[in-house]
């Protein structure tokens, strides 16, 4: 029997392929179409990591954790940059709790 989340692909990293942590280098950073074939395009940023071929889509709150991390605002200066990312039940999008990837550092 499959697992749920195998039932639904995804082209961009989800909560499934990062479970309770997952450490990733950051490779690089550019804007994507995230908009589903067929709607019009929507472009969104993402990181691209060293150790999957699926792109991480970034919202502002992951950018400005990330941005902590790295110790710079500045987006060409992320890469070679470990982050850990995680499946976060808590994140909330229009008022309600639907979970999410969130990042943190990494422990030394």
């Amino acid at each position: 029997m499959p697992n749920i989340n195998d039932l639904k692909k995804s082209a961009f990293l989800t909560r499934a392929d990062v479970g309770a942590g997952a450490l990733v280098t950051i490779k690089s950073y550019e804007q994507i179409n995230v908009a589903k074939e067929g709607a019009p395009e929507e472009l969104r940023w993402a990181l691209h990591l060293e150790e999957t071929e699926k792109p991480f889509v970034l919202n502002s709150t992951n950018g400005q954790i990330i941005a902590g991390i790295t110790k710079s605002e500045e987006t060409d200066t992320w890469p070679g940059h470990k982050v850990v990312l995680y499946d976060d039940p808590n994140v909330s999008f229009g008022g309600k709790l639907v979970g999410g990837i969130r990042c943190r550092a990494p422990r030394n």
